[in-house]
């Protein structure tokens, strides 16, 4: 290879800006994909090995002492250890994208090309980008999982849209919204949008799996005499009965009155936990018939509790 300073058109005495100024404009000038000049490929790997060579604070001092040649071979063996890859700079090439060595423009910071063709070479064009998933969770009133139906979300993007909530969902499902998520890069497609239902808390009830359990207080004569009474469910009240002689704790079970089935899961259950509540005054007549109770006929409900 010819000197490199002369494929460059300059003295040894060139500074590091008017090497780097040099190669701009003859690696523009005999650019492969633009030039129509006689062999601009050859004179184009010929600028670029010589701009290999005194491009490089290192290698130019090198060369300079004579300790390279034009190619970035050492001279001597001594300086064996001088990697210049397989055959030095006789299979040099170039690459204007990252590819290894055999690429066009290996060796070659890219971001020189940039410069010199505005970051619009084809070759250094970046394929199109698939835009970011986004991820939102949202909480969905017990009542509407046990219908379904839309609920309203707010996506990280801005977009605010209607999510459909299958019935009887499971706590924790997540939807995903193909193409509402971040918009992509370069005519990418867009990301999607993943939304997470949550069930939201319930004032009456309590979800285990599909069961429901409810604490439903009862009065002490219901609880002595039996009652009919009325209880909340997901779909409504019902009416139940309340067994005479009913203490405080007693669980009942309504078959079917939890959270909708799906697929093959059945639907599932509601208990009742029955509390006793007390008059919300005191009344000195349930206090005297108390205490005659205390004194003529004692009782002990914890009769056989040992630690």
């Amino acid at each position: 290879m010819r000197d490199p300073y002369s494929v460059l058109g300059l003295a040894k005495s060139a500074s590091a800006a008017e090497i780097k100024s040099a190669f701009r404009k003859l690696a523009k000038k005999y650019h492969p994909d633009q030039s129509k000049e006689p062999k601009a490929k050859e004179r184009f790997a010929e600028i670029g090995q010589a701009y290999e060579i005194v491009g490089d604070e290192k290698k130019r001092a090198a060369f300079d002492r004579g300790e390279i040649d034009a190619e970035g071979k050492p001279k001597a063996p001594q300086f064996e250890g001088f990697n210049a890859g397989p055959g030095g700079f006789r299979n040099f090439h170039f690459d204007f994208g990252g590819g290894g060595p055999g690429d066009p423009g290996h060796g070659i910071d890219p971001d020189i090309f940039a410069e010199m063709f505005g970051g619009g070479m084809k070759s250094r064009a970046k394929p199109p980008q698939r835009g970011q998933d986004v991820a939102v969770s949202v909480t969905v009133p017990l009542a509407q999982v046990a219908t379904g139906g839309d609920v309203r979300v707010a996506l990280p993007t801005g977009k605010t849209l209607d999510v459909t909530a299958p019935v009887g969902f499971e706590d924790g499902r997540t939807i995903r919204l193909r193409g509402q998520g971040e918009a992509g890069v370069r005519n990418g497609p867009p990301g999607d949008a993943l939304v997470t239902l949550r069930y939201a808390p319930h004032p009456l009830f309590k979800v285990e799996g599909r069961d429901l359990r409810l604490d439903l207080p009862i009065t002490l004569y219901e609880a002595v005499l039996g009652a009919k009474v009325r209880t909340p469910t997901l779909s409504g009240e019902v009416e139940i009965t309340v067994p005479a002689n009913t203490s405080s704790g007693r669980v009942l079970r309504l078959r079917g009155k939890g959270l909708p089935g799906v697929g093959e899961t059945a639907a599932g259950d509601l208990y009742l936990t029955l509390r006793i509540a007390l008059p919300p005054a005191e009344e000195p007549a349930l206090a005297e018939l108390m205490r005659e109770w205390r004194d003529q006929k004692p009782y002990d409900p914890r009769a056989g509790m040992s630690a």
